[in-house]
């Protein structure tokens, strides 16, 4: 095998087969350096399975971005990891943490293992340098190959995500918004990792941009087998792509489930309220509600659930008594949720209760 090479690819994973690749495990994240630091994250724990797209959804400011961050060590300051483990498991089953990485093995670990596509392409890539360049710089930095190599290699990436290699030399602002965000997956993918992170990348893009980038990443997955945690604060985008999607608020995780059972039967009243704030995709029309309120300041949560001013279902103890992720009312195998609701499947509302 070159320097150059890729580790083939195991292909899609045959549905029903549960192995982690990538387990975040009680990580908690704090901002500030003082004596009352911002609780931004508290004991989050998700797990992502090979060959998996794994849907992170939730509003704008419930921490989704600060998860994946702080999940591959890229948290800037004054975010800091207060606590939890990242065991990441490579093909050959050998596991580690990487919050306990040292310099060089973080290095390593980072575009080979886990990838991560941001938020917004024209601010990750560099004005200046040729996007050429700028995947074969990656590639150099962590395989001896030539430049003129590297460089084959990266028209063989925009060729994979539907780019002419004729763009090579082009400058960022030379290319589209929705080509600019192919070349930071061609980037990311450059490696072959077995994790990509995709933060918002459909961010800012319009609607058919958006629909070919989804299908752009489903046709690659299904291809090259890596696994995808896809973070997006539009549910709906992930009832197309996501096999799981997990809803986030207020720096938790308040329900994981299928795709589909969260489309159909939201267990959460968060959930439901997210999917309210969307046209459906198919079937009658029906009234947009929308959410009430903003995201709690994570300086100062209230004592009982952080949705409990927002919700529509709220009784008394939801102001006094935090709920934590558990199995739902009617034990459903493969999903959990975070609502003292579901405590008693008999006084459950029946928005909440569907089957």
């Amino acid at each position: 095998m070159s320097a150059l090479e890729v580790t083939p690819a195991r292909g899609p994973i045959a549905p029903g087969t549960r192995e982690p690749v990538l387990e975040i495990r009680d990580l908690s994240v704090d901002y500030g350096y003082d004596d009352d630091p911002a609780h931004v994250l508290r004991k989050v724990s998700l797990t992502l399975h090979r060959g998996e797209v794994l849907g992170l959804a939730g509003e704008s400011g419930c921490d989704k971005s600060t998860l994946a961050y702080a999940a591959t060590r890229l948290l800037p300051p004054p975010g800091l990891v207060t606590g939890g483990e990242v065991i990441f498991t490579d093909r050959s089953g050998t596991t580690f943490d990487i919050l306990s990485l040292g310099d060089a093995a973080l290095r390593a670990a980072r575009w080979q293992d886990v990838a991560m596509v941001f938020q917004g392409a024209m601010n990750s890539l560099n004005p200046v340098f040729r996007v050429g360049q700028q995947i074969a710089d990656g590639i150099r930095a962590h395989r001896d190959v030539t430049r003129a190599e590297a460089l084959e290699r990266a028209a063989e990436l925009l060729e994979t995500v539907g780019i002419s290699p004729d763009r090579l030399r082009d400058f960022p602002h030379q290319l589209s918004g929705g080509m600019r965000q192919r070349v930071m997956i061609a980037m990311a993918m450059a490696l072959d990792p077995q994790v990509l992170i995709m933060d918002e990348p459909t961010t800012a893009l319009d609607v058919v941009m958006q629909r070919q980038i989804v299908e752009q990443i489903a046709e690659l997955r299904e291809r090259l087998g890596f696994s995808v945690i896809f973070i997006t604060h539009d549910v709906s985008l992930l009832i197309e792509i996501a096999d799981r999607i997990a809803i986030m608020y207020a720096g938790e995780i308040v329900e994981d489930a299928p795709a589909q059972d969260v489309y159909r039967r939201p267990r959460h009243p968060y959930s439901r309220a997210l999917l309210h704030s969307f046209p459906p995709l198919r079937g009658p029309l029906r009234e947009l509600t929308g959410i009430p309120g903003s995201p709690p300041d994570v300086s100062s949560l209230p004592p009982g659930c952080p949705f409990e001013p927002r919700c529509a279902f709220a009784v008394d103890r939801c102001a006094v008594e935090h709920p934590r992720l558990g199995p739902t009312a009617f034990g459903e195998k493969g999903r959990s949720v975070s609502c003292l609701l579901h405590d008693d499947a008999t006084t459950l509302p029946v928005e909440l209760a569907q089957r």
